[in-house]
């Protein structure tokens, strides 16, 4: 990241979105710099993207991979509240961090300064990327508001990545009926009863589902009874 001003796109498919986000970024030419999103995919321009998940709703999601794997930004997803599942995909996509489009405009700052520390995959610190995989906002996003515990949210996302409960019970040091402890526990506060409909919950609330989802992981013949 290019020390000084940091270069931002805004992405969005309604133009009262677009001119939101630029008047408030306007109002700090010592710290942001706009970068006009139409350039992006040809010059590489932007340190941050601010992408609104609207476009998933009326696209396929090209343009938001197009932004992850051949721009070298650093790209949110802004956040609809009332399609929680939109966040949940543009995360598998590979958005890096995500706010809410209401966003006060001192959090968008702190959101977009927030990806020049430097940081790098495998560094000891958490990644500091505001909504990152890391993040306490993520961390909510993913079931503490539904009352589940830290380790219930692991699983749960374990859960929405395909593993199986012994594959769960391996990656976790756990026992297979510790596993399926939680996972009892976890369904009942989030109301379902099945595998598919815990997996389908996950991709709703934002869980990250990028890795692989075998097909063993997914039956419901291994629900926790």
């Amino acid at each position: 990241m290019t020390a000084g001003l940091v270069k931002v796109a805004v992405v969005s498919p309604q133009p009262v979105v677009m001119e939101g986000f630029t008047t408030m970024l306007g109002h700090h030419p010592d710290r942001v710099v706009l970068v006009h999103a139409t350039s992006l995919l040809h010059e590489d321009e932007a340190d941050v993207v601010l992408y609104d998940v609207l476009g998933l709703a009326e696209g396929n999601g090209a343009e938001l991979e197009r932004l992850v794997n051949e721009t070298g930004a650093v790209v949110f997803a802004v956040v609809r509240d009332l399609r929680p599942d939109l966040l949940g995909h543009a995360l598998t996509l590979g958005a890096h961090g995500f706010f809410s489009l209401g966003v006060s405009e001192a959090d968008l700052l702190l959101a977009i300064e927030s990806t020049t520390t430097g940081w790098q995959r495998g560094d000891a610190t958490p990644d500091p990327v505001i909504g990152s995989s890391d993040s306490a906002q993520r961390a909510s996003r993913l079931g503490v508001d539904a009352g589940l515990s830290p380790r219930e949210i692991v699983i749960l996302a374990l859960i929405a990545q395909g593993m199986s409960n012994t594959e769960i019970a391996h990656h976790e040091f756990v026992s297979i009926n510790s596993v399926k402890t939680y996972i009892r526990s976890a369904y009942r506060k989030i109301g379902v009863t099945s595998r598919t409909q815990a997996v389908v919950w996950a991709l709703q609330h934002g869980f990250d589902t990028r890795h692989d989802r075998r097909t063993a992981g997914m039956d419901d013949h291994d629900c926790p009874a």
